[in-house]
Formats: C-alpha cells, structure tokens, sequence
C-alpha cells in the first residue's frame, strides 16, 4: 500500500477541490479526516484487536466517511449563505440542519458494522470503524463550525455590528 498511498491522496485531494472549488475549504475537509482516530484507537485498545492491516483500511474507510460529513455541511453552509443569512447564521443553521441526518447515517453505519465484530478477520476493521465514525461524527459535528468560523473569520452579528460601530465616525 506505501506506494500508492501518495497517489491516493493526492487524487483524494483533487477530487476534494474540485467538489469545493476552493483550496481553503479542501484543506479544511481534508483536516477532518483524522477525527475518527479519537473514537478508533480507545475501541481496538478496550476490544483487544490488533491494529493491522484491515485496521487500516477501516481508518481509510473512516476518513472517507468523515470528509463526506464534512462536505455536507460545508455544502449546507454555502447553500444557506446563497438564500440570503449572513455568514454565522448560515454556519449555525447549516449545523442544525444537517446533525440529524448525519448523526443518523452514522447510527446506520456503527450498526451495520456491529454483526463483523465477531469475525477473526474482519473483526478489526469493523471496531475501527464503529468507534471511529461514532466518535468522528460527532468531533466534526462540534469541530466543523468553530474551524469553519475560525478559518472565514466568521463573527457574530452583535460582535461585528460593535466593531462597525466602533470604527463609525463620531457626529
């Protein structure tokens, strides 16, 4: 896999642009992908499975996962700023909007895994996967906004309404 895993990230990243048209926002969603690791790592640690190969390709399944979440809710955040909200309501309803149906997703995904804890070989992949689009989703439900208004300097209205003010000058 160490050969091709410079290509695949590098076409991960291309695709990412493209979808974003905006390497500021590639690199935000590309950032989201370790998440899981939080939820991953602790659940192959406290269920005794190995971190091999198929752990592996579990995080790059979870990575996945993660950055589409990611995507989503970016999507959402530039689809609410189009209809006419400013930048921090748009981040805030674009978070409310879409938890429900990727926390839901995510429930589908952490159950459909459940059934492969058992197996010898799959077994690892299925934790890495449960724990790491668990605790992910959340992380990049929680994660996502404040990054994003970090990043686009996004302020509250009050806050950017005092600072307009602030510099208004006196009559």
């Amino acid at each position: 896999m160490a050969p091709v895993f410079p290509i695949m990230v590098l076409l991960t990243l291309l695709v990412l642009v493209l979808q974003t048209r905006s390497l500021s926002a590639m690199t935000m969603v590309f950032l989201t992908a370790p998440l899981g690791l939080v939820g991953a790592v602790p659940i192959l640690l406290v269920l005794h499975q190995p971190f091999g190969f198929n752990a592996i390709l579990g995080l790059i399944g979870l990575s996945g996962i993660l950055m589409r979440n990611t995507l989503i809710l970016i999507g959402q955040i530039h689809t609410n700023e189009a209809q006419g909200l400013d930048p921090y309501d748009a981040v805030v309803e674009a978070t409310v909007q879409r938890a429900r149906p990727v926390l839901l997703t995510a429930l589908a995904a952490v159950l459909a895994f459940i059934p492969l804890t058992t197996s010898v070989f799959w077994g690892s992949m299925a934790c890495t996967l449960i724990g790491g689009t668990a605790a992910g989703t959340v992380l990049t439900l929680l994660f996502l906004p404040a990054l994003y208004a970090i990043w686009f300097r996004v302020r509250t209205p009050i806050v950017h309404a005092l600072a307009a003010e602030s510099l208004a000058p006196a009559h």
